[in-house]
């Protein structure tokens, strides 16, 4: 599973303090979430934008993030900040060759062992 965030903040010291604040929380998800694969944060500075794409494993791990207790106090700090968020959940949808080339044939997920 795909997940992405995207935090669109009201100025420079907004997406700073999201900057650190994703930082810290990785080391917390990292230790205390199950299925967590990886983050990767994409900063657009001109337009104070943060985009937060994360790999799990399962939608499981995904709400294994509950009971991250440093995450669930974190879900608060965008508001308060004036910051507008969206996220959306990306699933496997099959092989890339079904996908987009119609081939029939088998595939695993990539973040699932071989």
């Amino acid at each position: 599973m795909i997940i992405v965030t995207r935090f669109e903040c009201p100025g420079l010291w907004a997406l700073l303090v999201l900057l650190v604040l994703h930082k810290r929380l990785a080391r917390d998800v990292r230790r205390h979430a199950t299925g967590f694969l990886g983050t990767s944060l994409m900063v657009g500075w001109r337009t104070r934008t943060l985009l937060n794409v994360s790999l799990w494993q399962d939608m499981d791990g995904v709400h294994s993030m509950g009971r991250v207790r440093r995450h669930v106090d974190a879900t608060r700090v965008p508001s308060r900040l004036g910051v507008a968020t969206s996220g959306g959940v990306f699933a496997f949808a099959g092989d890339w060759r079904q996908v987009m080339f119609g081939i029939d044939c088998d595939g695993d997920s990539p973040v699932r062992p071989l």
